[in-house]
């Protein structure tokens, strides 16, 4: 019992490590060997989309892992230099939004999607001390593999190579298996991502080559650091809204609907020292249009989208500045909302509105409160991401919204406001005669905001009061940029009599 207690304190003493300061292990390999699913099996749960298709992940993933005394991030990358050609333009065939590229655009965008996933990958290896190099064991040595190897052995000789030969579900057969890859000129290690057979082998052979931290932080001493995730339907722009903010080829952006799968999580650090954690997301669709198309891929990307809203603090909602806004941007707003998070809207390639002038702005504004009524507490932003323009107001906002979100009123400023507001429009009356009467409010909760109205009766309060009572609560006391809420409570009649009664003895 006491040597459980002593690795849970130091996993929670070690989670707080900041991410760039932890030794890195890329994982490469050719499409559909098994890469995603031992990047899940070393960081735990299901970070990666894993689906029998290659050429699935695209963009670098990280994730924390831990194996004993050591930590390190754990980078996903897609498959490298034998891209499938055909598997790309199916995908593209069957993907909405491609009708309006020319066709000259959409081959050259397919033609340099391989070349783009390669230099993610090349990336995450260069930033890494350990290279996992992930093979099939089911299928054999491949020509891709050796040409991989080569890639290895040629550039980055000086990095621990790892080599796993995965999918060897059988411990009998797994050695046999792992033989046939010995002319790669590294020693075959077999695994299986599925069963976690072997797994334990290959961290220990890859914590044999990294350093432990030996510099802790102080726990009390480290900073909140609020996320925000970057949403929107397909082709907004949010991948290049990513890149420029982190100043660096972070994500693929490209013309073609549906790049981005995964939800991409990254460190920034904006220009106010302000830290940040920014997720990218996948463009999300119609329910029945994701449904119709048949792809698991998207199905499982919206839904990585929607759970990227639910661990943010701020939500960034994408729209293109000349598309008009849909019912699908609705029902994304709606969700957010529903989740009680902060929000921000992204009017995004602002550059295309022809004939701007100084009251475009404002008119855009209004129009898009119009139809994204709720909402209307939403800050408005204008950018050109592809061209790094106005960018820097996105973080601006979104630090408002979080001070915001996490802004508590005191019981007498909140009753105050309260009973001003009920001298200005009293409850009404049933038909009975009966009125609502507010004891008092106080705020319960923040992240969003909650207040908690004690009054004689719950139900004599309307839907329409209740709105009332939450516009003069915001124009009163502000809240911009994040949804509050009002939980109303009724009084007990015993509870209501005690208190009378101990008036009385006062």
């Amino acid at each position: 019992m006491v040597e459980f207690f002593l690795v849970l304190i130091w996993q929670v003493i070690i989670w707080q490590i900041p991410d760039h300061l932890l030794p890195k292990v890329a994982i490469v390999g050719r499409p559909n060997v098994g890469k995603s699913a031992l990047f899940n099996r070393l960081v735990g749960g299901n970070r990666a989309i894993v689906v029998d298709e290659p050429g699935v992940t695209r963009d670098r993933l990280y994730g924390r892992s831990f194996w004993g005394d050591y930590e390190f991030m754990v980078v996903d990358t897609g498959g490298v230099l034998t891209i499938s050609k055909y598997h790309e333009e199916r995908a593209i065939s069957t993907t909405i939004g491609m009708e309006g590229i020319p066709l000259v655009s959409r081959e050259a965008a397919v033609a340099r999607m391989p070349s783009m996933v390669e230099r993610q990958a090349t990336v995450a290896v260069e930033e890494s001390s350990v290279i996992i190099f992930v093979v099939d064991g089911q299928a054999g040595l491949t020509a891709a593999d050796v040409e991989i190897g080569d890639w290895l052995r040629k550039n980055y000789s000086h990095k621990y190579i790892v080599l796993a030969v995965n999918k060897c579900e059988s411990p009998r057969k797994g050695t046999l298996q792992a033989s046939d890859f010995w002319g790669l000129g590294f020693s075959p290690l077999p695994i299986s991502a599925l069963s976690g057979s072997g797994t334990g082998d290959l961290l220990d052979s890859v914590c044999s080559q990294l350093k432990k931290i030996e510099h802790i932080e102080d726990p009390d001493t480290e900073e909140y650091v609020p996320s925000i995730a970057i949403v929107g339907r397909p082709n907004v722009g949010k991948s290049s809204i990513l890149n420029a903010l982190v100043g660096d080829n972070r994500t693929i952006v490209s013309p073609i609907s549906g790049t981005t799968r995964d939800a991409i999580d990254t460190e920034f650090t904006g220009p106010d020292g302000q830290k940040w954690h920014l997720i990218d997301t996948a463009g999300i669709r119609k329910k029945a249009s994701v449904a119709s198309s048949g792809s698991t891929t998207e199905a499982l990307s919206v839904n990585r989208a929607f759970r990227a809203i639910r661990r943010s603090d701020v939500v960034a909602l994408v729209i293109e500045a000349m598309a008009c806004i849909t019912e699908q941007d609705f029902k994304i707003a709606e969700q957010i909302e529903r989740e009680g998070k902060g929000c921000l809207i992204v009017v995004n390639k602002w550059d295309t509105i022809p004939n701007k002038n100084q009251q475009t702005a404002m008119f855009y504004e209004e129009d898009v409160r119009g139809k994204l009524r709720i909402l209307s507490w939403a800050p408005v932003v204008y950018s050109t991401a592809i061209e790094g323009q106005s960018v820097d107001k996105i973080t601006v906002a979104a630090g408002l919204v979080a001070k915001e979100r996490s802004r508590r009123l005191s019981t007498a400023t909140l009753n105050q406001v309260v009973s001003e507001a009920v001298a200005f429009k009293p409850p009404p009356r049933t038909r009975g005669g009966k009125r609502g009467r507010i004891y008092y409010c106080t705020q319960a909760a923040i992240r969003p905001p909650t207040f908690v109205f004690f009054v004689n009766d719950a139900k004599l309060f309307p839907e329409t009061y209740q709105r009332y009572m939450e516009k003069q609560l915001r124009s009163s006391a502000g809240f911009p940029g994040t949804p509050i809420r009002l939980l109303w409570r009724s009084r007990r009649k015993s509870e209501k009599n005690g208190k009378e009664a101990s008036v009385r003895e006062q």
